[in-house]
């Protein structure tokens, strides 16, 4: 499944400029293309990513 930047920034109660700020920060995951102006982040290396930062903490 893939996420839009929409959907991420409200899994993640945040503006969608900030989940794009985020991403190229290195604090998400990066986006892949799928196609000209279509770019989601799937949603499987969004939690792998949420798992390893509950494990820090």
């Amino acid at each position: 499944m893939y996420l839009s930047d929409q959907q991420v920034a409200k899994r993640y109660g945040v503006s969608r400029p900030t989940v794009w700020r985020w991403s190229s920060e290195g604090r998400l995951p990066k986006p892949i293309r799928l196609s000209p102006g279509c770019t989601r982040w799937r949603l499987a290396v969004l939690e792998e990513f949420e798992a390893k930062i509950e494990n820090v903490k």
